[in-house]
């Protein structure tokens, strides 16, 4: 694209880079989560869904905003304060979480539970899912392995249709309602606690990690539209906050969608299940189907996103083996763990997220506000270091069955509980990680008016 002056960045080029970020950022995946919620949310959507856009919208714009301030390259460069081997462990524990473990895993699974699960009898549902997964990887594998821009190409078509899609259902869900969202019963959970599980329920999306992945090559765009480098992060801002504005819009629609559904149906083991209750209330086989392939292909262009920067970013520090070599392992490793199903995908994916939003979170905040401290590694280290130690017992004291039921664990969440503030509503970090970027500030103030001395 022609570069031009980033004083005269039009309005257009702001909605080209906005919809780029969409793209990035919203994936099949990103469907299920929200209706679930307005599910478990009732008539406490509106502040269940305040605690999920903080989580599942402004965290990813400040992450695409720290990779741009601190002129990074991503996870591994906002890591460097760290360490070089901190660093490097966190990109590693980011990359599996959004590659192989667990959201590529997803946009198989997602697909398959929306659109092939219902189709089949409940006794082909897993063979189905073994088919499917094969396939769905080989297609990805291939087209990543040619580093083809089919699906891309393919995707600037098929994204506005199934937005358009997903609109109607909208409007034949809001004129057409199952029922009333404000008569809506809450779950036990949601009575007292709506925003705070809005919050964590927003960890799900994994779009805060995705940004400090992702973030890199939406800055890189921009350079390519505008000759004033020094406007990247202004830029940015605009347009991740356009892009954000429209997936919050979304987010809204579905968690209503999710509360009014309770009219006809029963709260859902996940959103999958709900999302095909919904669609096929109002559209039938015939407008699940049409739905679901869509589902599949804009899935295929968001996994091969991602195997792709799996590879790469793995090869880039890990050349014994080749970017095939590790697609190979990203592609085979997601197919396995897709066999799992989406509800086991989710459910083992929660202590992970448990362990790593808090890391992430504290590290996203600290690069944003870094020129203030002069990127002091110190804050960084204290700060994590403070925000670690919760976190470990986040993820033990949130491991599903059967682990969940051995001694140990019990142990922990016992001594979390005893220990740490908040514990109980899932925030255990939050008061040692404030501690911690305290303590850091202080220590750097220290050193810096030493240093005048």
């Amino acid at each position: 694209m022609k570069k031009t002056s980033a004083k005269k960045f039009t309005w257009k080029q702001y909605l080209v880079m906005a919809s780029m970020i969409f793209a990035l950022f919203f994936g099949a995946g990103n469907l299920i989560f929200p209706l679930h919620l307005g599910q478990l949310a009732g008539n406490n959507w509106p502040i269940a869904a305040a605690g999920f856009l903080v989580t599942g919208v402004l965290l990813p714009l400040l992450s695409l905003l720290a990779v741009s301030i601190t002129h990074s390259s991503g996870i591994y460069g906002l890591g460097k304060p760290l360490g070089r081997v901190c660093a490097l462990i966190l990109m590693v524990v980011v990359q599996l979480t959004i590659g192989p473990l667990f959201a590529t895993p997803r946009t198989a699974t997602v697909p398959y539970t929306i659109g092939i699960a219902p189709l089949l009898p409940a006794k082909f549902e897993q063979v189905g899912l073994l088919i499917f997964s094969v396939v769905f990887f080989l297609l990805v594998f291939w087209v990543s392995y040619n580093q083809s821009d089919i699906l891309s190409k393919l995707g600037k078509v098929l994204n506005p249709i199934f937005l358009v899609l997903l609109f109607l259902i909208f409007l034949v869900g809001f004129l057409h309602p199952m029922g009333k969202a404000a008569a809506m019963k809450p779950t036990a959970a949601y009575l007292h606690g709506s925003f705070i599980n809005g919050f964590l329920e927003g960890y799900n999306t994994l779009d805060a990690l995705a940004g400090l992945v992702f973030g890199i090559a939406i800055v890189t765009a921009i350079k390519t539209m505008t000759k004033n480098t020094d406007q990247v992060s202004a830029i940015m801002t605009k347009s991740g906050l356009l892009a954000m504005i429209g997936i919050g819009v979304i987010y809204c629609c579905l968690i209503v969608l999710g509360a009014m559904s309770l009219g006809k149906l029963k709260v859902s083991s996940d959103g999958g299940v709900a999302f095909t209750q919904i669609v096929n209330y109002y559209g039938g086989i015939f407008g699940q189907t049409v739905l679901a392939v869509l589902i599949i292909l804009t899935c295929l262009t968001t996994s091969v996103g991602l195997v792709a920067a799996f590879a790469e970013d793995f090869h880039n520090h890990f050349p014994v083996l080749s970017y095939h070599g590790w697609l190979t392992f990203a592609c085979l490793g997601a197919a396995i763990l897709a066999n799992l199903g989406l509800e086991k995908i989710i459910s083992w994916s929660l202590p992970v997220l448990m362990f790593l939003y808090p890391l992430a979170i504290v590290l996203i905040i600290l690069s944003v506000c870094s020129p203030l401290f002069k990127n002091d590694h110190i804050v960084f280290k204290i700060a994590m270091i403070l925000t670690l130690i919760p976190a470990i017992f986040d993820l033990i004291s949130n491991l599903p069955e059967p682990l969940a039921n051995a001694g140990f664990v019990k142990e922990v969440i016992k001594l979390r509980l005893q220990i740490l503030p908040l514990a109980n509503i899932g925030l255990a970090w939050l008061i040692p990680a404030l501690i911690g970027i305290g303590l850091g500030i202080i220590v750097h103030l220290y050193r810096r008016k030493k240093k005048l001395i």
